[in-house]
């Protein structure tokens, strides 16, 4: 018999210390928390490679994933890597110094802005997420076929249930 996880000797301790409360959902919740944990630390370590961090690779995809001419509004940006306007002021401040994108008024409303990808911002987004992609395929690659796809299943529709839809 194998050894206990670190989640399952949690739990022990817990339902030890507490066995009024039910603990059998840190099996999930808790070995979910750790995995993610995990995999953002091996994520980033791709995004550092290239001199991003995790926050401006997600504005550079954002961007690349618009399509030609590689534009999006700073609120729309926010909403798409989950972040407040004002931590996005910050990440877009970073890429713009660092000549990855551009700010711009927009044509169709003076006051509103639009921030698009350089050359240089593609090319290295289009770089980091070919790494990031060999990167995640190598951690899925833990699972077998069958296993990964009934995974993402589950996780889909868990998320469909707790995340608001949009």
């Amino acid at each position: 018999m194998s050894e206990p996880d670190h989640v399952a000797r949690i739990q022990a301790e817990w339902a030890r210390e507490r066995p009024d409360v039910d603990v059998s959902p840190q099996g999930v919740i808790g070995r979910l928390h750790r995995l993610a944990s995990r995999l953002t630390d091996e994520l980033c370590v791709v995004y550092r490679r290239h001199g991003l961090t995790e926050g401006e690779f997600d504005v550079l995809a954002a961007l690349r994933r618009a399509g030609a001419p590689f534009e999006r509004a700073p609120g729309e940006l926010a909403r798409f890597t989950m972040v407040t306007t004002g931590a996005m002021t910050k990440r877009l401040d970073r890429l713009v110094e660092a000549g990855l994108v551009t700010r711009r008024p927009a044509t169709d409303d003076g006051r509103g802005r639009v921030v698009a990808l350089t050359d240089a911002g593609r090319g290295l987004v289009d770089r980091a997420f070919t790494e990031h992609m060999r990167n995640e395929r190598r951690l899925l690659d833990a699972l077998t076929p069958d296993e990964a796809a009934a995974l993402e299943a589950l996780l889909t529709t868990w998320l469909s249930r707790v995340e608001p839809a949009g």
